[in-house]
Formats: C-alpha cells, structure tokens, sequence
C-alpha cells in the first residue's frame, strides 16, 4: 500500500494515505462502521496514478447513499468551489461568516482611496478593527493564489489607509487588507503576506482556522452543500443572493418560489436543518 501514489488536484504526485480519508470522513461525522466500509473499498480499488478526485467520489457515491447529511460535510470543499461562476457568492458568503463572528460587513462596496477608488469585496469591522478583504474565487481546486495577489491586495490596502486614517476616530482604529480564498496560498503568498501583516485565510490556512474549521464550528454551510437541490436549482438560489443553508431553513417559501414540490421541500430542509446545527 505504502508504494502506491496518487494524483492531486494541483497535477502533483503524493504516497497514497488512507489515514486522510478517514480523517475526513471522521470531520463529516460519519459513524464507525460506516467509515470502515468506505476504507475497505478504497483500499482494494486504489491503484498506482490515481486521482485524489476519483477516490473523493467513490467516498461520496457511498455516503450519499448512507447519510446524506455526512454526504454534505464531506463535499465542502468542492460546494465552495460551486459558488460561482460569477465568485459574487463566495464574497456573500465570506461576509455571512464575518458577520457570524461579530463583525459589521459590507459587501461590494466601493471604496475611495488616497490616489484612486478601488471596489472591495468585504469590508468588516468590529470594535476598533477594520478590515478590507479581498475574495479570491477558484472553480478549479488546482489553482492556487500565487504571490501576486497578496502585492496586489497590499498596494490597493495601503491607497485606501492612507484615505481611511484622515477620517474622523479612524487614528485609533487598526486597519488590516485582507485575502480570502477557497483554495490555498502558494508558500512565497504566505511568506510575502504575512510579511506585510496582511489576514490570509484559505480552505486550510492558518491552520485550525481555515475556513473548513470555521464553517464546520459556525455550522454556515454553503447551500451548495446540500444533496438534495439540483445544480439548475442551487443555481435559481445563488441567482437571488441566497448562499447559506440557513438561508433556507429561515425561509422555506425559497424553495416553492423556484418550483420544487413540498415532498422534495419536507427533504431539503431536514437536511439544511442538521448542516446548520454549530459544533
């Protein structure tokens, strides 16, 4: 087993590891049982060159199956990626989590600089913290934001301090740029951005509190998530700016206004209803 390799997202080769996919089974809350099923027909269908994707949706076919609850967490990673095509959902949805964790949020906004105005994806702010973040929406999880985003987000960052610290109150304030991605930083973006003390924060990065970590504790599962809606469906939704599954929990007429039957309803929203629960 240990001279096995597989194929990940971004091209690159990796041993195989079986410890990983019951690490994220485990995170999906998947039981016992159910976790050892799925191990034992990975292991004896894995080959030599095998794509992380195609280990990914024998896991999923299973647990779609089985619970489709556990189904939902364990797509995660590829429901942010679901929040497009635009990327205007995926700067709702970093500003749904931002103002899940207290702060006061502006999306699309713009914003006057020293030199120029720049449009912001987020800005937050709570106490005396105040944040501009920039989302970097990705369709495909093998591309990565590369050091040109962080000089790019910092220089934009520094125009709009310059403007922001002439304000009224704002001396006192601590202002920070921000970048929010749902894939990951190459190594020389982390190094440039932390550097400069921009807030970076990807699926996996920092680590403990990349933004699975975060969805998982705040339960704001992008309705992209749910097994249960059709693509054409999460599309209708996305369409009317609603992105959470508690979007839908709290306004179930939602799903009769894009024509789906109340049998279907009575499924979507017991399964948006346990995604929502916070660990």
């Amino acid at each position: 087993m240990n001279k096995i390799n597989i194929i990940k997202a971004s091209g690159e080769k990796a041993p195989f590891q079986i410890e990983k996919v019951i690490r994220s089974l485990e995170r999906a809350g998947a039981d016992k049982l159910l976790v050892e099923e799925i191990v034992q027909d990975i292991e004896k269908a894995v080959y030599d060159g095998m794509t992380t994707k195609k280990i990914y949706q024998m896991a999923f076919k299973i647990l779609k199956r089985r619970s489709r609850v556990s189904a939902s967490k364990y797509k995660l990673k590829k429901a942010l990626m679901e929040l497009g095509p635009s990327g205007y959902p995926f700067e709702k949805f970093v500003g749904a989590i931002l103002s899940q964790e207290g702060f006061d949020t502006k999306v699309g906004v713009i914003v006057q600089g020293n030199c120029v105005q720049h449009e912001v994806d987020v800005i937050a702010e709570k106490d005396n913290k105040h944040y501009m973040i920039e989302c970097k929406y990705h369709s495909d999880q093998g591309r990565f934001c590369n050091v040109k985003i962080p000089l790019y987000i910092h220089s934009r960052f520094l125009d709009v301090e310059k403007q922001w610290e002439k304000q009224e109150g704002h001396k006192t304030k601590f202002h920070k740029g921000g970048v929010y991605t749902n894939t990951r930083f190459t190594t020389d973006a982390i190094q440039y951005g932390t550097c400069v003390g921009l807030m970076l924060t990807s699926w996996d990065y920092p680590n403990g509190n990349g933004l699975k970590e975060r969805i998982d504790k705040s339960g704001l599962h992008p309705l992209t998530s749910l097994t249960t809606l059709t693509k054409a469906e999460k599309s209708k939704l996305l369409d009317k700016g609603i992105v959470l599954c508690k979007n839908i929990n709290e306004n179930p007429s939602l799903l009769e206004q894009i024509g789906i039957t109340k049998q279907r309803q009575k499924k979507i929203l017991e399964d948006s209803e346990k995604l929502c629960t916070a660990h």
